[in-house]
């Protein structure tokens, strides 16, 4: 089968055939249909994400169930369903409270092998990794049948897919983690895939006032069509200053960091407002923070990181699919080129121009 994999840090990505074993006991096979190109994918050619190599990418994909192993219970053979990169048991201790995205069962097995320990991939006989479980890349996936979320046949899987990391990720930052309050004012660094998404929940969550922070006036100008009511092109002016500016002198009541770098993390610190809330959503920059401990402080404001949107997959996924179906959430409209699995490196060339809201691969 045809697969998109990564040998080594910042080298291109090579589509090739490689082979792939059938599922064990508790896994399934999925047939592809399309997966999104997402920017944690380049974070793993550049390092910043670590992985072994080599690997298969993709964390956001769909498709349809073609092959399930021993004692599988949650999917059947033409399925439809979304992939998730977190396989929640809901039995440890962090499901059963309502936080599957922090299950413990995803911490088995290793960074780049499935549950067991082990891969499913290789190609002469040299093992090939599964990057973030569902190894999307590739026309099938092998993974653990938790990471299997099914979805009506009627849904299109193309649009189905973003909900794999993208959407859940933002909206899920914005409804699940910060838990906007409607007439709020929320101030977002980053309009790529991500961002758009913290913008589509502070829409949904009823934030009166939404500012999208970039360096690229066309990705502000995505952020105003998902819904963004102020811009500013840091690389213009200092965005701290024009955020208070725009909330009475106070600061926002919500910033969102989905960039991951050093410099944006420190500012949503500096731009919330006493007892607002920073949430990172990008990717954890590798260099340290220097943060001013005494504003968070006297300030009492709140730090918090959003893994995967605070998400319960199985609930929240079929969840957002539904407001798709009402037309409060765009899916269609992040989707803004498609390409060829061959195609892949132009497709993370786009992201990085900011010539795409969300690139999508289809098989």
């Amino acid at each position: 089968m045809k697969a998109a994999v990564l040998y080594g840090l910042n080298q291109q990505v090579v589509v090739e055939d490689i082979e792939m074993e059938g599922p064990k006991a508790g896994e399934i096979v999925v047939k592809v249909a399309a997966t999104g190109v997402c920017h944690s994918c380049y974070h793993a050619v550049t390092g910043m994400l670590s992985i072994p190599f080599p690997a298969v990418l993709g964390d956001e994909g769909a498709g349809i169930v073609e092959e399930v192993g021993a004692g599988v219970t949650l999917v059947k053979p033409g399925d439809h369903v979304i992939l998730s990169w977190v396989p929640s048991c809901g039995h440890c201790s962090y499901c059963t409270q309502g936080h599957g995205n922090l299950c413990m069962t995803s911490r088995r097995g290793g960074r780049g092998n499935l549950l067991d320990g082990t891969t499913r991939y290789k190609k002469n006989g040299v093992p090939i990794h599964h990057f973030g479980m569902v190894a999307s890349f590739a026309e099938y996936s092998v993974i653990p049948q938790e990471c299997a979320i099914p979805i009506d046949n009627d849904i299109p899987l193309d649009k189905a897919a973003l909900i794999g990391c993208s959407v859940t990720t933002g909206v899920g930052a914005a409804v699940n983690t910060a838990q906007v309050r409607p007439g709020s004012s929320v101030v977002l660094f980053g309009a790529g895939g991500i961002g758009l998404n913290v913008v589509q929940g502070a829409v949904i969550a009823g934030a009166e006032k939404i500012i999208a922070v970039d360096l690229m006036d066309s990705k502000l100008e995505m952020a105003r069509q998902f819904g963004a009511t102020h811009t500013i092109n840091a690389s213009d002016i200092d965005p701290i200053p024009a955020i208070q500016a725009l909330t009475d002198g106070l600061g926002a009541d919500y910033a969102f960091e989905a960039i991951g770098t050093r410099t944006t993390y420190e500012q949503t610190v500096q731009a919330i407002r006493n007892r607002g809330k920073a949430i990172w959503v990008g990717a954890p920059p590798l260099e340290p923070l220097s943060l001013d401990a005494g504003i968070v402080f006297w300030g009492e404001k709140t730090i918090m990181g959003s893994n995967y949107g605070s998400a319960r997959p199985r609930y929240d996924m079929p969840r957002l699919l539904g407001l798709y179906r009402a037309g409060i959430l765009k899916l269609d409209e992040l989707i803004t080129r498609t390409y060829q699995l061959e195609e892949v490196n132009e497709a993370f060339s786009d992201m990085l121009n900011g010539d795409v809201a969300r690139g999508l691969i289809r098989f």
